[in-house]
């Protein structure tokens, strides 16, 4: 006997996904990624994600691995979490971020979260209050764009600057900001652009956004990968200057984007946070989200304490010396112009001169036809807002690294505009 089904003629979609204008940056790198020749034989190269833990050289700490292991086996951690996160992760987290700091972070200080774009999407949403603002930076990383929008926030964009190493437009900053400018984003160690921040220039940050009344956002998830001649140096060390919200997780520098372990960390010694009332807002939301795993939150005081100097300083060598293969290699291509050499994080920004190249119109077009020709997968700029940029990320192997810096310029020198034939 058939069953006819009712109409549901009632049922709606939500607006707000179905209507997104935007979408994300791993939505357009799997556009180009289905863009690969699959008869090609040779192997595909991935220069868009910072995800490197698939490579053998980007293998995790063994210290780390032991720590989950124990914790699966020891059958203690099966149990929901609490919804901030355990006291022992909250209390690591907070002696590991405070050996920066001039003061001493507490527990309650800590709101574990499941990887560093929940980070994002809690800190966003508490401070969607009606008529909002954000100020974002432009490279950025979209997500922070994808949740303002969601949450009906509008977002103001200032640039980095090239020219000074991607420090942030202060002077765009304060003329986009206003009564209801609730927050700035900045995002250092540079994630696109392979920058690192000094502290004079933090600091002006910190002074900037005290004048103006507006907390500090700042996302430190590749925070103290830096090989370059300045250190890494965290926003929270003006939290008494501004009220700054720090965001980060394992999945950088520990090399698990898969294990979903992040941070919130109110960096506020005077409390002001407190007294607006963020903190119950933030157990509020979290008690919405799914937590992370308790075997993994188990495991994290082990991971943090333990880890050795050695694998952190053969992660950041391995970086450093791939940096230069990548700025080296990029130097030689006529119709990339690199700013600044990168000194931290995984990735660099390279600007495309679509004049020197025939058949291109756009960032988009060279990243999906250099997909289908030679097999390299890179992230076209407009993604992270430049157009006709690319970000290249150079976390993977050395060797699979400069293949695919020599398949893109074979493919540019292919695609090269021929020049006229002088006639004597």
């Amino acid at each position: 006997m058939e069953t006819k089904l009712k109409s549901c003629g009632k049922f709606r979609c939500n607006e707000k996904l179905e209507k997104q204008k935007k979408v994300s940056a791993k939505v357009i790198m799997n556009m180009v990624i289905d863009n690969v020749n699959k008869d090609d034989g040779r192997p595909v190269v991935p220069l868009a994600n910072g995800d490197p833990s698939v490579f053998p050289s980007f293998r995790t700490a063994i210290q780390a691995e032991n720590a989950i292991v124990d914790s699966v086996r020891s059958a203690k951690f099966n149990n929901y979490a609490p919804i901030v996160g355990t006291l022992q992760a909250r209390r690591a987290i907070a002696e590991y971020l405070s050996c920066d700091l001039p003061y001493q972070l507490s527990p309650d200080n800590v709101y574990v979260t499941a990887g560093g774009k929940h980070a994002i999407e809690v800190a966003v949403t508490v401070l969607a209050a009606p008529g909002a603002n954000f100020l974002l930076p432009r490279p950025g990383f979209q997500r922070y764009e994808d949740h303002a929008a969601f949450c009906g926030l509008e977002v103001r964009y200032f640039d980095l600057l090239p020219e000074r190493a991607w420090e942030v437009d202060l002077d765009a900053v304060e003329k986009l900001a206003d009564e209801n400018t609730a927050a700035i984003v900045i995002i250092n160690p540079g994630n696109s652009c392979g920058n690192l921040y000094t502290y004079q220039h933090l600091n002006k940050i910190a002074e900037t956004a005290r004048e103006l009344g507006i907390i500090v956002i700042s996302d430190e998830v590749y925070g103290h990968i830096t090989f370059g001649s300045n250190p890494f140096v965290p926003m929270g060390i003006f939290g008494s200057i501004v009220p700054v919200m720090t965001l980060g997780s394992l999945s950088k520098r520990w090399l698990v984007p898969g294990w979903r372990l992040g941070w919130l960390v109110m960096c506020d010694p005077a409390g002001k946070l407190k007294e607006s009332r963020l903190d119950i807002c933030l157990q509020r939301y979290l008690g919405l989200c799914a937590e992370p795993a308790t075997f993994v939150q188990a495991a994290v005081p082990h991971i943090l304490e333990k880890t050795t100097k050695e694998f952190h300083s053969r992660i950041i060598d391995l970086l450093k010396e791939n940096a230069e293969i990548c700025y080296d290699s990029i130097s030689e291509i006529a119709c990339f112009t690199c700013p600044t050499k990168p000194e931290a994080s995984m990735f660099v920004m390279v600007k495309l001169n679509l004049l020197l190249l025939e058949d291109i119109g756009d960032d988009m077009e060279f990243c999906l036809k250099l997909a289908k020709e030679e097999c390299v997968v890179t992230l076209p700029g407009c993604s992270v807002g430049l157009k006709n940029w690319l970000r290249i990320t150079f976390a993977c192997e050395p060797s699979f690294l400069a293949d695919g810096l020599e398949r893109m310029k074979t493919f540019c020198h292919r695609h090269a505009k021929k020049q006229p034939t002088i006639t004597a």
